[in-house]
């Protein structure tokens, strides 16, 4: 199946528009939180850009696909830095998901974040549910 990510994103956009509309303040701090996650520190842009559309991939959460993409494009993603970001999903809780197209309820890369923590185990990271 063929997904129109475009189009997706369109309507998602549209959706926001109406959302920063009527709650502008709300907007205003989701807007301030992904600026802040975003910018360049330990990890570049790029590079949590590419963690955040592993995300979307692992979520199946096709409006994130669609932004996180359009983002990289902007910053200058190259193929090869996208399928090495994604070869590392198969490794990683979520991969059967992927592999056998599993029902999953939708779900946001936020709420991915939220639900998962890291920590560290004799030297090595271990996926926890928070």
């Amino acid at each position: 199946m063929t997904k129109a990510y475009r189009e997706i994103t369109r309507s998602v956009s549209a959706s926001l528009a109406k959302l920063r509309a009527d709650s502008p303040e709300i907007l205003k701090g989701f807007d301030a939180l992904a600026v802040a996650a975003t910018r360049d520190g330990a990890l570049t842009r790029k590079t949590k850009e590419l963690i955040a559309l592993a995300l979307g991939v692992a979520e199946h959460c096709d409006a994130c696909l669609g932004f996180h993409l359009q983002t990289l494009i902007k910053l200058g993603v190259t193929r090869a830095e996208i399928e090495e970001a994604l070869a590392a999903i198969p490794s990683r809780p979520g991969f059967s998901q992927i592999a056998f197209d599993t029902p999953t309820r939708p779900r946001s890369c936020a709420s991915a974040a939220r639900r998962t923590s890291v920590t560290e185990t004799a030297g090595s990271p271990r996926r926890q549910a928070a």
